[in-house]
């Protein structure tokens, strides 16, 4: 079932009409569909059901109190990369013993916060950090359970910028080094090694990326199995992509059959850490037409949501499918989507063919519940959107649209 889909000409959000929320609460206008992303939690939860396993949203992918709640009731754990991921994730009641910090910059204070909650492990990305973690452990006098993130240096074949598992990238250990980390961390008094990390990339349409990751993975555990140090989780990350245009990337229920293969009669607890893959197709952003123009070689839809709104298309050349939210079966031109910020890169659609729409009129963006408002800013002191969540014919308002005294409020 589709829950984002047009009704007569007119699109819906699961049983609300787009048009009337876009009227009551303006836009540019984040809606969620509850019922997507519980759908999609399920299938990807479901699709590892033969293995022992934790799923834990990637809170970086999409971070409003409201969608973590809901993800947690239907059982999700969270991957964090901040203090303030943290501090999301337990105010949205998350259990810390679900929760996996990853991220190459952790500071003491939110080493100290994570130990004080209790969460299940630091993915470690540096034997600096590792000698960090220690440190603040034992001023606390406690232990601190971690895993390494090793960089397989393996291609994932996806924009350079969301890749991650290359010895180019910033993030985790070289695989040849890691049996160092390894060593070290069993010698230090308040360190405990518990797992093996690997996240690879993002928006992946291939699992051969994956299993070649994993093959790497699972023969440096033969390694570390061989000089005594027994682990218990494998956190595999995320990364697997979804349809925003074209592309094909494999169903949830084919990499878990994948990974089944591969892991039977290991003792290993499977971490897995979706975000995209839960929340990308779960949202759409709403925009209004303020202005048509047109250049002896150009026509342009100026609209009311900007690279500060939903940035993937400016930073990645990302694609985003636009449509009418009212279709009135009008010809076609070839148009620029941008938006009103003073830089050339402002655009949602470059030479995309759209319906001839007016001003006042509105489009909608879809695949935008993932990295959208979570990479949104204030750029040009523009207030970011509201998010709303539409389940079933409810409509909670999951963020309020901000003002310019929210903008202010902590400038002196």
């Amino acid at each position: 079932m589709h829950h984002f889909e047009h009704r007569d000409g007119v699109l819906f959000a699961e049983e609300v009409n787009v048009t009337e929320l876009a009227k009551q609460y303006g836009t540019p206008l984040y809606i969620y569909s509850a019922a997507t992303f519980r759908r999609h939690f399920k299938a990807f939860d479901s699709a590892f059901g033969e293995l022992d396993h934790l799923t834990c949203f990637s809170v970086k992918a999409n971070s409003n109190l409201s969608v973590l709640k809901m993800l947690a009731q239907e059982g999700a754990g969270m991957d964090i990369v901040s203090g303030g991921e943290l501090y999301r994730a337990l105010q949205a009641g998350v259990d810390a013993s679900r929760i996996v910090y990853s991220g190459v910059g952790k500071r003491d204070s939110e080493i100290r916060d994570a130990l004080e909650a209790r969460i299940l492990m630091f993915n470690v990305e540096s034997l600096a950090e590792l000698e960090r973690i220690n440190q603040v452990a034992g001023e606390m006098g406690t232990t601190a359970r971690v895993s390494f993130r090793i960089n397989p240096d393996v291609d994932p074949q996806t924009h350079p910028y969301i890749s991650t598992g290359m010895q180019k990238n910033k993030f985790g250990l070289d695989i040849d080094l890691s049996m160092d980390a390894y060593k070290r961390a069993a010698e230090l008094e308040n360190i405990e090694p518990v797992g093996m990390d690997c996240h690879i990339g993002s928006q992946l349409t291939s699992l051969d990326p994956f299993l070649e990751a994993l093959d790497k993975l699972l023969a440096f555990h033969a390694k570390l199995k061989g000089i005594g140090i027994e682990i218990k989780y494998l956190d595999l990350g995320g990364g697997l992509g979804i349809p925003y245009n074209e592309e094909e990337p494999p169903h949830p229920a084919e990499f878990g059959k994948a990974l089944s293969d591969k892991l039977k009669g290991l003792q290993l607890k499977v971490i897995l850490e979706p975000g995209r893959v839960i929340a990308g197709n779960a949202g759409i952003l709403v925009t209004e037409v303020v202005y048509t123009k047109s250049n002896p070689t150009k026509n342009f839809l100026i609209v009311d949501a900007a690279m500060n709104d939903l940035i993937r298309p400016s930073l990645y050349g990302s694609y985003h499918r636009i449509e009418e939210v009212e279709q009135k079966g009008r010809e076609s031109k070839v148009f620029d989507v941008v938006g009103p910020i003073c830089e050339s890169g402002d655009f949602l659609a470059r030479d995309r063919e759209l319906p001839s729409v007016e001003q006042g009129e509105r489009l909608v963006c879809y695949s935008a519940g993932a990295y959208g408002f979570t990479m949104s800013s204030n750029y040009n002191t523009r207030p970011r959107a509201c998010e709303l969540i539409v389940d079933g014919d409810e409509v909670i308002v999951a963020r309020r649209r901000e003002t310019y005294d929210d903008l202010l409020m902590n400038e002196l």
